[in-house]
């Protein structure tokens, strides 16, 4: 019968402590980029220029219909051969976790702004506002407040995406964890403490995301 052991997992506190941190660092630096992207992705979608349209539309069908493993991995060796750059593993990740969360975000704040009555437009133009005033003024605020539920579970699974980058080697908390395993050949013991600190950091949000939830239903 298998002994556990955590007491070993003491030597390593700043190891994962080290890894959490980088992977705090890249779900507020992925989330940051992929709302910018989904916004310019949603805009575009909305936009009255067919080509804005098209390019936006395939944008997110292939970022949503390919994994996020290859999308990494094509990022890291395929992108640099083909568009002659350098591409850090540091690099690549926070771009393709960005591209991928991005094509969703633009889904979720699309249906957001066409959620709302026509109408507001409508009266916003009545009042002499031009569409681009009316979207940040008046649309966009009461968007917002419905997309704010979606948005947050995007969110969440940008932080459990971020344990992929481990792949390319990013000293994430995952990497950490299998460094550990390898170093103190108790693989068990290191792998469940990655597990408790995602699902430590996870269940209060996925808690609070569905009091928001309730809330927002409540409301309507």
């Amino acid at each position: 019968m298998y002994e556990w052991d955590f007491s070993i997992l003491w030597g390593y506190r700043w190891v994962l402590l080290q890894g959490l941190g980088v992977t705090v660092g890249f779900t507020v630096a992925i989330i940051v980029g992929g709302l910018l992207i989904g916004l310019m992705a949603a805009m575009c979608l909305l936009s009255r220029f067919r080509l804005a349209r098209g390019l936006s539309l395939a944008f997110i069908e292939v970022f949503r219909c390919t994994p996020i493993l290859v999308q990494l991995i094509w990022f890291y060796y395929a992108l640099p051969i083909l568009a002659g750059i350098e591409m850090t593993p540091v690099t690549a990740s926070l771009l393709g976790l960005s591209c991928y969360g991005g094509s969703f975000y633009a889904e979720i704040i699309r249906g957001g702004i066409v959620s709302i009555d026509p109408g507001q437009s409508e009266a916003a133009a009545a009042l002499g506002m031009t569409p681009g005033l009316a979207m940040r003024r008046i649309i966009l605020p009461q968007a917002l407040r419905r997309m704010v539920p979606a948005l947050m579970n995007q969110s969440i699974m940008q932080f459990k995406n971020t344990s992929l980058v481990s792949v390319l080697a990013v000293p994430d908390l995952v990497y950490q964890g299998q460094m550990i395993a390898h170093d103190s050949y108790r693989p068990l013991e290191a792998y469940t403490a990655v597990a408790v600190a995602y699902f430590v950091i996870l269940f209060p949000l996925t808690l609070f995301v569905r009091h928001r939830e309730r809330k927002f239903g409540a409301n309507r």
